[in-house]
């Protein structure tokens, strides 16, 4: 199986991914990009999107890229992932750019920029960066 397919049929058996209505916009080797929309079920309480939302998104994303490096047979699991949240998350949908920064065998490093969208128009709202760990399965 290629690694779009890989990765693809991985994001489907997500229940998160699927109950937040997140879809899988591109497959790199190395970069991976994932929307969801801003819905009132995954808003907080000032009509934002809700900060978990912007966080998932984002390690999957940046998961997801550290994926597209292994061989089959491997998967990762997010080890650590720190965010920073720049600005709230309004307008029709998250944008979640992942992509390795430093590839390992061991540990991979990641970075997960998410971007609003308005219009047509993005906007950063959050910068994640994290370390993933290879398991076999």
């Amino acid at each position: 199986m290629d690694m779009d397919q890989r990765i693809r049929q991985s994001f489907a058996r997500q229940g998160m991914m699927t109950t937040m209505g997140a879809r899988i916009l591109s497959v790199s080797p190395g970069a991976v990009e994932i929307a969801a929309p801003i819905r009132p079920e995954t808003g907080q309480q000032q009509g934002f999107a809700h900060a978990a939302l912007t966080f998932a998104i984002g390690d999957s994303a940046a998961g997801y890229a550290a994926l597209s490096l292994l061989d089959e047979g491997t998967e990762v699991v997010t080890s650590e992932m720190k965010i920073n949240l720049l600005s709230p998350g309004t307008g029709e949908q998250l944008i979640a750019r992942g992509r390795v920064v430093k590839p390992g065998r061991r540990l991979i490093v990641v970075l997960a920029e998410v971007f609003a969208e308005s219009d047509g128009k993005e906007r950063q709202i959050a910068l994640l960066t994290g370390t993933m760990v290879p398991v076999p399965v």
